[in-house]
């Protein structure tokens, strides 16, 4: 149970950034600067063997220092890019040094006392934060994304979902591991995997995360189900997913089946879609030009096209949706930052 700290409030907060090394401390970095975020000064926080490093900011230089229970004396926001366990560690002595917390790690993302916050989907759960805000699991915000604004309009049934999940989404280590091996293969030279347990290059395997041998669901599928549910507002919202790593950099990519309550009709999906603030549609049959990574990569809006009816439901209640976004940034930084904006005071 979280009990209610004090902080200051966001008005040209001081900014901490823990994790500044790894892919979405970096992505955070850059969101910061890009979206011109209104920041006192900004503190870049790593593991020991991190401290010492420059990164730029604002056309200056930033040292890295190392993460200590300390490190956030005159902090006003807290920026967490780390694991779990990072989080579990420290979150607690950022709040009990008056700043407010967005984290981006599974922590505290279904605890009932932290609200989990997709900006366009949720925004209102901010009034009884408690100091610390859950940045929520990449695939679920891209997901519900597309999914939100059609159960606001349609109602919501059901969701099958098959992820197409990026190298990014494993961290830095694995991207470089992507690099290096496809390198490998198109040389013909053995790579023996160390980032991820099965070979990437020109593969595609299930999730990374451990498999629960009971239900035979991994990680990321249980988190992305419970996640959507809490975003959706929807407890017992069935949900099905099946989670696959694919040989991509940075851009994770879903197909969606979603019933809904009534059967609607395509063209009244798109219009809907096409309305809603954070998508861009991206469905031309005729040219057979839909959503692709390469294209989500770098960019704020998640791209959705592929609308049409899920010839697999008799009730034709369903629709058929394919999407793709930057895990990097709307999976992750930027939406962190966005929950910041939010919360900003004029």
């Amino acid at each position: 149970m979280l009990t209610q700290p004090s902080y200051r409030s966001l008005r040209n907060p001081t900014v901490a950034i823990v994790g500044a090394t790894g892919a979405v401390g970096g992505e955070l970095i850059r969101v910061l600067e890009d979206r011109e975020f209104p920041l006192a000064g900004l503190k870049l926080l790593a593991s020991a063997r991190s401290a010492g490093t420059t990164l730029g900011f604002r056309g200056r230089p930033l040292a890295v220092e190392e993460l200590r229970a300390d490190s956030f004396a005159g902090v006003d926001l807290a920026l967490f890019a780390a694991d779990a366990a990072t989080a579990l560690t420290y979150v607690p002595h950022a709040r009990a040094a008056g700043a407010l917390v967005i984290d981006n790690s599974s922590a505290y993302r279904l605890d009932e006392d932290c609200p989990l916050v997709l900006p366009e989907v949720n925004l209102e759960t901010l009034t009884w934060h408690r100091g610390v805000i859950a940045n929520p699991n990449c695939t679920a915000i891209i997901t519900c994304m597309a999914v939100a604004p059609l159960q606001r309009r349609f109602g919501l049934r059901r969701l099958q979902l098959a992820t197409y999940q990026a190298a990014s989404g494993a961290g830095a280590p694995a991207m470089a591991e992507l690099v290096a091996s496809t390198e490998a293969y198109l040389k013909g030279e053995p790579f023996t995997p160390k980032a991820l347990k099965h070979p990437y290059a020109f593969n595609l395997f299930s999730h990374d995360s451990e498999v629960d041998v009971a239900t035979g669901y991994n990680g990321e599928e249980q988190k992305v189900m419970a996640e959507a549910r809490r975003l959706l507002g929807a407890a017992n919202l069935p949900i099905g997913i099946t989670s696959v790593r694919v040989p991509v950099l940075r851009a994770h990519a879903i197909a969606i089946s979603a019933e809904l309550d009534a059967p609607v009709a395509p063209a009244a999906v798109r219009e809907c879609l096409e309305e809603s603030p954070g998508l861009r549609v991206i469905d031309d049959r005729a040219a057979n030009h839909f959503p692709m990574p390469v294209e989500a990569e770098n960019q704020g809006d998640v791209l959705v096209g592929r609308i049409r009816r899920d010839l697999g439901d008799p009730s034709g209640r369903s629709v058929a949706l394919f999407v793709a976004g930057d895990q990097l940034l709307k999976g992750a930084a930027l939406n962190a930052v966005q929950i910041a904006e939010a919360l900003l005071v004029a």
